[in-house]
């Protein structure tokens, strides 16, 4: 049985009905409902008389240290027989760390700690790690996103990463720790006997000055199938240091996220040979780099090498024009494999979109979502982009937010998502303006259709 609640307020008569239902869920998720160190009181109550309770997400509420020492004293008792417990923005501080420090050392069955948005700072998170390094401790995935970390932080890291090698993933994104730690942290993953298979680095104040140890990290460990380095100013002569890794026989990545990298078009030849010949690749973000037509075109012909496996490929945001659009349908009706094309924020215009659905139109093409938000589109290209729709049975997700469609333009698209060859499931529709009239007609499609899910 599940409890899943999000952004509601507790009643104490809501509250107290819904604690009779938590003492036989598998599940509790009530995220943001403006819980208290009170109602951890009783949370933890729950936790002693629920032996089946495996996940607990309290994320976005005010629980204190205060709460937390309530609920580790229901975790702490050998009945509990938690998995996953999500704390994130929880208003905790490194005191919470100690109580947390002993539900590490104490509870095997906990395999996923998930504490970001909150102020550990690295004394707190420290601690945290003498709790992993515990021969009780059979950690899989921990969380510490803006938790307010150092430099100081990966000595400890790295020995609690040599003491637990069933530890998976690990995101230390949005924290101050530059070059000189990552180094640190990658040499200590070479070393150690983890089995890392996450590896989130966001924000963390790194250049191309730590890539190459990254890339060590990447052809040594062929664990590692999920990194993140996006918002770092890593370069394209970065790039190109992380593609030695990427490119070696041992590296088996299948999730990789470069956005906001400073990267431009010269990245993309060592990109677009990564992508044709790396066969595990099957998700790559290149969100917000300055990568231009030339660049999208140089993907566009590894999109077209029938050893390219990726599935998703997200370019929103690229400096992107009409100009690689060709390129772009050429791909598309040649590539069986992508599902997900985010193009989002670049004028491309009406007349790239008319050539781009040339390629969505080819029976090769499996495209299921599509996402051209804020791209200078108008109701010219909707009566193409609407014979698409009710073409493409594999088209489940459009987001055409912010572009000028009008009432002219969202009719087109309405009469598409009518036909009965149309699977849509979502339509994106934020910021277009359209008169009273195309409303209801909109309000009277998702009636008659309650499986198509309009958002605007």
């Amino acid at each position: 049985m599940e409890l899943d609640i999000q952004c509601e307020e507790m009643s104490p008569s809501r509250w107290a009905e819904l604690l009779s239902t938590m003492k036989s869920c598998k599940t509790i998720r009530l995220d943001d409902c403006n819980l208290s160190s009170s109602n951890c009181e009783d949370l933890s109550s729950i936790i002693k008389m629920n032996p089946s309770l495996t996940e607990l997400k309290l994320n976005n509420n005010e629980l204190g240290d205060a709460g937390i020492e309530y609920l580790c004293k229901g975790l702490l008792m050998p009945s509990c027989s938690l998995q996953k417990l999500w704390l994130q923005n929880c208003n905790l501080t490194s005191a919470s760390c100690e109580t947390l420090r002993s539900v590490l050392s104490a509870q095997p069955s906990l395999t996923e700690l998930h504490v970001g948005d909150n102020k550990l700072g690295t004394a707190g998170v420290k601690v945290l790690c003498q709790g992993m390094m515990n021969p009780n401790c059979k950690l899989q995935k921990l969380q510490l996103e803006y938790c307010e970390l150092t430099a100081d932080i990966v000595e400890a890291l790295n020995a609690a990463l040599q003491s637990k090698p069933t530890l998976k993933e690990l995101s230390l994104s949005n924290n101050t720790l530059g070059d000189t730690a990552v180094k640190q942290l990658c040499r200590g993953l070479v070393e150690a006997s983890c089995n890392l298979e996450l590896l989130h680095l966001e924000n963390c104040g790194i250049t191309s000055d730590s890539c190459r140890e990254i890339s060590a990290v990447l052809s040594n460990k062929s664990s590692l199938i999920d990194l993140s380095v996006g918002d770092n100013k890593i370069g394209d002569s970065g790039l190109a240091l992380l593609c030695q890794g990427l490119m070696h026989p041992n590296c088996k990545i299948q999730k990789l996220w470069l956005w906001d990298c400073d990267l431009t078009s010269a990245s993309c030849r060592d990109l677009s040979r990564l992508i044709s010949t790396k066969e595990t690749l099957t998700e790559i973000s290149l969100i917000d780099n300055n990568l231009r037509d030339s660049g999208m075109e140089m993907l566009c012909q590894a999109l077209k090498d029938p050893k390219s496996k990726l599935q998703e490929l997200w370019i929103r945001e690229c400096g992107l024009t009409t100009a690689c659009c060709k390129a772009v349908s050429s791909a598309l009706s040649m590539n069986k494999h992508l599902k997900v094309l985010h193009m989002g924020e670049n004028k491309l215009g009406d007349a790239g979109v008319e050539l781009m659905c040339e390629g969505l139109l080819h029976p090769n093409c499996n495209i299921q979502s599509l996402w051209l938000g804020n791209c200078d589109l108008t109701a010219a290209c909707c009566a193409t982009l609407a014979t698409v729709m009710a073409t493409k049975q594999c088209l489940t997700e459009l987001d055409l937010s912010y572009n000028s469609l009008e009432d002219e333009g969202i009719r087109k698209i309405c009469e598409a998502l009518r036909n009965p060859s149309c699977n849509m499931q979502q339509l994106i529709l934020y910021d277009i303006f359209w008169s009273s009239e195309v409303d209801d007609e909109l309000r009277a499609l998702e009636e008659s259709k309650p499986e198509v899910k309009i958002i605007s």
